[in-house]
């Protein structure tokens, strides 16, 4: 899940993207959705490798990233639509590569962590300590959170600027006391590091982390049937998923994708809060507190310019379109 970059370079190929009339020809294009090694996304292979976007009647392709690097293509006009975190597509956008959030995949449950090393046993054992993170990303995010509910401020700790995908080796390296990640890469880092344990996850403050896909304006009004369609098999995807019958061959085919054990893989549902379409419709309602995406969007708007991500607050409901939610 997931990165606070800044997109400057790419804004201007992503505006100009966004500002080209529709036409039959993008019409007749398949929608193209960049998606990346988190449950609630890599839940999506199931629909791929089932066919079951071509039963609904919608052509999409699914291209494959590193996190930071699908929205780096999403800036760049190179795909429709990203699975990223709601807080993320506030970043795209300050950057001038426009998002609207229309769908909701899941929200983390517990898959992602603030991981200290052997030793470590609270938050509050960091204090003066380095944690290794993506600065602005997610886990900082989550990690302010927790260093909140401890009385402890963002100075008490020291932030390391590491890539997520690099933490593993990272949380060996003497001078770190902790990195924050999402799984699978949490689960790399902890075996690698003997004794290390989770300090603070996502599943200590539900729904502060929602996982959605983002759609570029044109696309999405454009072509909001097909969307509409796409988020029909989403729903196909998690019932699948969520059956205990079907269950172990949707569990087998998400392991492939990410390249782990299906009995490790099942571990990383759990984690995961799947949200069926109903459920989904329930957090498009515009409310405050974690338990609305436009309340825990608000929350990470205020994390994002006090941390400096961007200068100004963004006005969150022009980043969310609830529209084919709610049918």
């Amino acid at each position: 899940m997931r990165s606070f970059r800044k997109f400057i370079g790419a804004a201007a190929l992503a505006l100009a993207a966004f500002a080209a009339p529709a036409s039959s020809t993008l019409a007749a294009e398949p929608l193209k959705v960049g998606y990346s090694d988190w449950p609630g996304w890599v839940a999506w292979q199931v629909a791929i490798d089932k066919g079951w976007f071509k039963e609904a009647g919608v052509d999409v392709q699914f291209e494959w990233f590193d996190y930071s690097a699908s929205m780096e293509a999403f800036g760049a006009g190179k795909i429709d639509a990203v699975t990223v975190t709601n807080g993320d597509t506030l970043v795209m956008g300050s950057s001038g590569s426009k998002g609207v959030m229309v769908m909701l995949t899941d929200y983390s449950n517990g898959n992602d962590m603030i991981i200290g090393k052997s030793g470590v046993k609270k938050l509050a054992d960091l204090k003066g300590k380095k944690i290794g993170l993506e600065s602005g990303l997610v886990e900082h995010l989550l990690l302010l959170n927790g260093l909140k509910k401890a009385n402890m401020k963002d100075t008490d700790v020291e932030i390391v600027n590491v890539k997520t995908n690099d933490t593993p080796q990272v949380l060996g390296d003497a001078a770190i006391s902790a990195v924050g990640a999402w799984q699978p890469v949490a689960g790399q880092a902890m075996k690698g590091s003997p004794g290390a344990r989770p300090l603070y996850t996502s599943a200590d403050q539900p729904g502060l982390i929602y996982d959605v896909v983002t759609v570029s304006p044109t696309s999405f009004a454009s072509r909001k049937d097909d969307w509409a369609k796409m988020l029909k098999v989403w729903d196909r995807v998690v019932a699948y998923i969520d059956d205990p019958k079907t269950q172990p061959d949707a569990v087998k085919i998400m392991a492939a994708r990410s390249g782990v054990p299906p009995e490790e893989y099942v571990r990383y549902l759990k984690g995961t809060k799947l949200l069926s379409a109903v459920e989904g419709a329930k957090v498009f309602k515009d409310a405050e507190g974690f338990g609305s995406l436009y309340g825990s969007s608000r929350y990470a708007d205020d994390f994002n310019v006090k941390a400096g991500v961007y200068k100004d607050a963004q006005d969150v409901k022009a980043y969310i379109d609830p529209s084919i939610a709610a049918k």
